[in-house]
């Protein structure tokens, strides 16, 4: 695939911005979304929890600015946290981490070269919703690492209570585009797993995609998802909701 130029990577990211699984849903549930508040018409529900991962740490770090200055897309990622029947949960706890442009994540020993990051930070925080239930992070585009697909990954919490732990995954024309025009994710080998052979994102379904897009004039990023949870732990089925009512 040919690197993209700037004018073609902001017209294919403004076209997804507005593409696949809203142009699906009815006219009757872009309504039920917009009277719900919802930040993405994207309101496919996480079907299931999926795998948290080996890199979890919890550094207790309440903040939004997770990048801690490591290069790569900046991007704004809004998180917005909701019930079976779209009402905003307000000061759910979210931790949010992911692998910076290189692939790499902190707080990690022993990465396969003799080297860590054990006692770094970068791309890990936490965040409490506000009155629509939206967290929001400034991070930058997570880049890759052998055997996965991009990714992010969350935990949400009420109380001191897990009721959600998923990933975040984006659609393949975004995370190639991206990685064909930055170069702090070049890399000497190409990428050995997509999305469609990804096993977690699998297990995550359309839900877990964020919708993207590109902001003016600096060329920044924003990825927007509607989690669902049914507060008792596990994800609800917002969805479902949604056609019931369309």
């Amino acid at each position: 695939m040919r690197p993209l130029s700037t004018l073609d990577r902001r017209t294919l990211l403004h076209a997804l911005t507005f593409a696949p699984v809203a142009a699906a849903l009815p006219q009757a549930m872009h309504a039920e979304v917009a009277q719900a508040g919802l930040i993405s018409t994207d309101v496919c529900m996480l079907s299931a929890e999926v795998a948290e991962g080996p890199f979890y740490v919890d550094p207790k770090l309440i903040r939004a600015d997770i990048a801690e200055d490591r290069p790569g897309l900046p991007m704004q990622l809004r998180l917005q946290v909701v019930t079976a029947d779209c009402a905003p949960v307000v000061g759910a706890r979210l931790d949010v981490w992911h692998c910076d442009a290189q692939g790499v994540y902190s707080g990690v020993k022993n990465l396969g070269d003799g080297a860590d990051t054990v006692g770094q930070t970068f791309m890990r925080g936490t965040q409490t919703t506000d009155p629509a239930g939206v967290a929001t992070f400034q991070t930058i585009f997570p880049g890759w690492y052998s055997g996965r697909t991009t990714h992010m990954h969350y935990i949400v919490y009420l109380a001191d209570n897990t009721v959600l732990t998923s990933q975040i995954f984006f659609d393949e024309a975004v995370n190639q585009a991206i990685y064909d025009d930055h170069e702090a994710y070049a890399r000497s080998v190409p990428r050995d797993m997509l999305n469609a052979d990804d096993r977690i994102a699998a297990e995550a379904g359309q839900g877990a995609y964020a919708r993207v897009k590109m902001t003016e004039p600096d060329g920044a990023m924003e990825a927007a998802l509607v989690v669902g949870i049914n507060p008792e732990g596990g994800a609800s089925g917002l969805l479902d909701w949604l056609w019931k009512r369309a």
